[in-house]
Order: structure tokens, then sequence, then C-alpha cells
């Protein structure tokens, strides 16, 4: 863990639970792309610079998520780096309560203020192509997270964040966590059709094809849509929908994953809603869903 892999070129990344990109700006000069989980991967992190006599100019996260900030404090600290990240992501860095926040969907007790779900925050500045590397190119890549960003080098190196997950997550977990589900599709969609080098999944191992990977993950999600629509072949709450879907999974309930599946299974009734799927109404003061 924590080796670090040349993709191409001057293109590399350090294996870790999420994936951190290494680009060579020149002979000295390095950037990252994210920056792994917390204070320890940073550590990690700053050992694999000093052992090559690199300096870190700066950080371009892919997204807020606490597993791709999490070394963001401590680099910065130690080398006086830049760090940016896109859009809404750019103000969860800044203030990380809002991940949880946003997840629970309101003020997180403390089973949810671990290190998974809260980073410490960084003084980070918004991402723009103004701000990257002449050899950078920026991937919008929307549908996991609000303003996820993915990035291509001059060598031909994409790297993905979280737009994909592996075979062996998926089906393992059954639901990795979506928030926009129309927009993650058009993702993947898009993603199918991208030729590189090599692509560089943050949960998934790097590949020249990611096309079979991500048909796999389309796949996944009108699996899960079909699931929610049976349920709710008859009026049920949201609280019920959970429950059946993580019963007929497998899955087991604790309170991270029931935030982290939870905002996910509402992202997926809001789209089956819009695409005119699913119904509500109201009885006994309960929102109740159920197809159309």
């Amino acid at each position: 863990m924590y080796e670090l892999v040349q993709a191409s070129g001057c293109s590399y990344y350090i294996q870790s639970p999420a994936k951190i990109g290494l680009v060579k700006l020149n002979e000295t000069d390095v950037c990252l792309i994210d920056s792994g989980n917390d204070k320890d991967a940073g550590r990690k992190v700053r050992q694999i610079l000093d052992k090559n006599g690199w300096h870190l100019t700066a950080i371009y996260n892919t997204h807020s998520n606490a597993d791709h900030i999490g070394g963001n404090k401590y680099l910065q600290g130690q080398t006086k780096c830049k760090i940016y990240a896109p859009g809404i992501d750019c103000d969860f860095t800044r203030h990380p309560i809002l991940e949880p926040s946003f997840l629970y969907g309101g003020y997180p007790c403390k089973e949810l203020r671990h290190k998974f779900l809260l980073a410490q925050g960084s003084d980070a500045e918004y991402l723009s192509e103004a701000v990257l590397p002449e050899c950078f190119e920026m991937l919008p890549l929307p549908g996991h997270f609000f303003d996820m960003t993915g990035f291509r080098t001059q060598d031909n190196v994409v790297y993905l964040a979280d737009c994909l997950s592996s075979r062996e997550t998926l089906d393992k977990y059954q639901i990795t966590f979506i928030y926009d589900v129309d927009a993650y599709l058009k993702t993947l969609e898009m993603v199918k059709s991208l030729t590189a080098e090599l692509f560089v999944p943050a949960h998934a191992e790097a590949t020249t094809d990611i096309r079979e990977l991500a048909q796999y993950n389309i796949n996944k999600v009108h699996e899960i849509a079909e699931k929610i629509i049976e349920i709710c072949v008859e009026p049920v709450c949201f609280e019920c929908i959970l429950q059946r879907l993580f019963t007929e999974y497998s899955l087991t309930m604790n309170f991270e994953q029931y935030v982290l599946a939870g905002s996910t299974v509402r992202s997926y009734l809001a789209w089956l809603k819009d695409a005119g799927e699913l119904d509500i109404s109201f009885e006994n003061n309960r929102l109740l869903w159920k197809r159309k």
C-alpha cells in the first residue's frame, strides 16, 4: 500500500484506498490529484515526495469526499502547496462539516463525525482551467458528487476519481454512493467513449480499456432502479424501501450505511419520480412512494 506506480511518462499514481495521482511538472516540482483519506495518508505521500526529492506545488482535488481530501491539511501545512477543488466541492473542502450534514440531512451526531465522512478543512481555491498546469485537461464527471472532475495529462493518462466502482465493490456493497443518478449515467456513457493510454479510477484497478467496467456500473444502476420500482408496486415509505433493499441484497445496516445508502436511495427516488416512473402521496402524515 502507498506504492508509487508509473502510469506513463510523467504521470504516476500512488496505490492507496483511494488512488492518489501524482504528475511530475519538471525535474523537481510535482502536483497531486487528491490526497488520501487522512493525516496518515498525507505523511506517507510526504515520504514519497522526500524520497524522490520532489517539491509539491499543488493538490487538485477531484471532489470533496473525505477519502480524497483527508491529506490536504497536513500536506498544505508541510509544503505550503496550493489546493484547488471544483465548484461546490470547493466549499465542502473548506468546510468539511457540510459532507456529513448533507448526507444525514441535519446536524450529524458523533457517530457520523469521523474521518471517513469528516475530513479536516483546508484552504482550497476554486478549480478552473486557468490554474491547471499546461499539460492538464479537466474532465467534468458529475453524478457521484456535486461537481466531481477528472483529469487527462499530457501522457494521455486519465484519472477518473469515483465515477465508477470495481466489480468486487459493486458485488459486495451493491448500493454505492450516487448523488445525481441521471448525471451519473450520462457520465458513465461519456466515459465509455473515451480512449487513453491508461485509465486510473480511484476505487478500481488501472486499465487501458474502461468500457466493460463502465457498462457493469450502468447495469447495476438499472438493476437497483428496477428493484425500487418493484418494491413500490403498493404505496410504501422510504424507510421500508431502504429496509427491503438491504434485505434483498443481504446487506447489514449501520449508521454510516444508513446515511450513505439512504442518501443514494433518495436520489434514485427523485430520479425515478422525475422520469415519471414513481409518484408520491401523503397518508396519515407519511410520504409514500408508488409505481405509476
